[in-house]
């Protein structure tokens, strides 16, 4: 199937999707204001106000929650934040954290204490966290003092600090009384929360926005605003919507309307890696993946090239394992170009049309955007053209993800296939989480249930590694593997845009994986 052909299908299918914007009345406030569609699109996760649980969101959340360390707003540097420095030895078994001096929202101290009590409810699997199986080979967090902490590990983790820069210190004193089972479904995130951000938590107006304000006593001194608002939208147009109307200064944008605002002086267009590998995965709870003839069906089927040019406008890289960067990828790999006769051939050579035929298979997803709907409607239309009958389901995130983390699913069926992403850097060891066979839920995001020896080894040699010089090699292997074994359909890394009033001054807004968290330092973002 040709570019033009698939955009004049979509078009004639009427699939090429659009959406009405809604607006609401501007905020009226006194003093300086910020106002943002910040959980909007790829990278947010509107109206989720628990870290712990959190796979997204957190370009919002680190306004007002801080991690001990964090990524620089260029993603190529772990910095302090909670922690002003810290040690790694020989080994790379024993981390060792200094404090920052700074003080809760609710003017109570910040302690080693704090890092300890967090680490801890994380480590227990009844808090619900993402974070569970990815702090697995933590053995011990020790408060020696109230400004240090020492982590020690099991064996080496050459991901922990990716890790840790998304894990949101918690106040101690506020949560401790509450049980670890009961930590997910609290009120306190969405009504009461205090951090050690530069902003803090004022109110939540159900399913409309939440609002913050400065922080005065902030160790990286007063905001230059006086709060900061995160608006709800149905959808990312809704969104461009508002910021055109100026009832926003800043939203995720897809990059066809990333395009429109291109030459205009009143806004500043953000484009960046996402560091975000999309694909298509197979259930191996269903029998029907079972077969790798089958998953390397899909991948010849889908003109994922094409796909690229017509509905990214070329802005995005083929992946033909889970990395697009060159330093992790080896020579030698499949491309698995487009070639539907050798789909249809390796079909049948598994015996498709007795395992399954053209019987529909539901196809799940969050991603609820035009632009997704439209690739999903493309590789429909091409998986069809060799006899696999796939039927996309969009759901909310919280019902994605209530399906797909079922520890004891009655019925696998419900999700034989997903069209999802996962963060695939700046720290490679991003996707083992969903990868590795110790990472099945609820202790990791393995939802599609690998359990691949060869792949897991692999995962478990790279983040091991202790020697430097290996590690590219150790993470070359990770993509060998997956080319071979594809336990997922690995489609393309796009890049990622963001549209930003002029009027702002000092706003950072990176592109990051899961919306970072990045050193943005919201406390000097200001407005004309």
């Amino acid at each position: 199937m040709h570019i033009r052909t698939i955009t004049q299908a979509l078009a004639i299918g009427g699939l090429l999707l659009g959406a009405t914007a809604l607006t609401t009345p501007a905020f009226a406030q006194d003093g300086k204001t910020i106002t943002g569609g910040f959980d909007v699109g790829p990278g947010g996760f509107p109206k989720n106000f628990n870290p712990l649980a959190a796979t997204g969101g957190f370009t919002w959340l680190n306004t007002y929650f801080e991690p001990l360390v964090i990524y620089s707003a260029e993603l190529n540097a772990i910095e302090g934040a909670l922690a002003t420095d810290y040690t790694v030895s020989e080994d790379m078994l024993t981390y060792t954290f200094n404090l920052a001096e700074e003080t809760w929202h609710d003017g109570e101290a910040f302690t080693a204490a704090d890092v300890k009590f967090t680490l801890d409810l994380i480590r227990d699997a009844a808090s619900g966290s993402v974070f569970t199986g990815r702090l697995g080979k933590v053995a011990n967090v020790e408060a020696p003092d109230d400004r240090t902490v020492v982590v020690t590990l099991s064996e080496a983790d050459g991901g922990l600090l990716s890790v840790l820069a998304q894990v949101m210190i918690l106040p101690e004193h506020a949560l401790a009384s509450v049980a670890p089972e009961s930590i997910a479904t609290s009120t306190w995130w969405s009504t009461t929360p205090i951090g050690t951000g530069p902003f803090k938590f004022t109110k939540y107006v159900t399913d409309q926005y939440v609002e913050l304000a400065a922080d005065e006593d902030y160790r990286g001194g007063a905001p230059k605003v006086d709060r900061l608002i995160n608006r709800y939208f149905e959808n990312p147009a809704a969104a461009v919507a508002a910021l055109r109307a100026g009832e926003i200064q800043f939203t995720y944008v897809e990059p066809e309307d990333a395009a429109t605002f291109a030459g205009n002086e009143a806004f500043r267009v953000i484009e960046g890696d996402s560091y975000v590998v999309n694909y298509i995965g197979f259930n191996q709870k269903v029998d029907l993946w079972k077969d790798v003839r089958v998953r390397q069906a899909f991948m010849y089927a889908i003109d994922r090239a094409a796909i690229v040019e017509s509905l990214y406008g070329g802005a995005a890289k083929l992946a033909n394992c889970g990395y697009v960067a060159p330093h992790l990828v080896p020579d030698g790999l499949n491309d698995y170009a487009y070639d539907p006769e050798k789909a249809k051939a390796l079909l049948d050579e598994a015996g498709w049309a007795e395992i399954n035929g053209d019987k529909p298979i539901t196809w799940l997803t969050y991603y609820g955007s035009p632009q997704a709907a439209n690739v999903m409607a493309a590789v429909q239309a091409m998986l069809a053209q060799v006899g696999v009958n796939v039927v996309p389901r969009v759901v909310d995130v919280p019902t994605y993800n209530g399906t797909v983390y079922q520890e004891n699913n009655p019925d696998w069926n419900e999700f034989p296939l997903i069209y999802a992403g996962l963060q695939n850097g700046p720290n490679p060891a991003g996707i083992n989480v969903g990868l590795n066979k110790s990472q099945l839920p609820p202790a990791g995001a393995n939802i599609m249930r690998i359990e691949f020896d060869d792949l897991s080894a692999a995962f478990d040699a790279a983040i091991g590694e202790t020697d430097a010089s290996q590690v590219d090699a150790r993470w070359q292997d990770v993509c060998k593997v997956m080319n071979e074994q594809l336990p997922w359909a690995t489609m393309w890394v796009a890049n990622r845009y963001g549209v930003a009033s002029a009027d702002l001054v000092d706003f950072v807004w990176t592109p990051a994986p899961a919306g970072g968290p990045f050193a943005a330092h919201p406390e000097l973002w200001d407005i004309k």
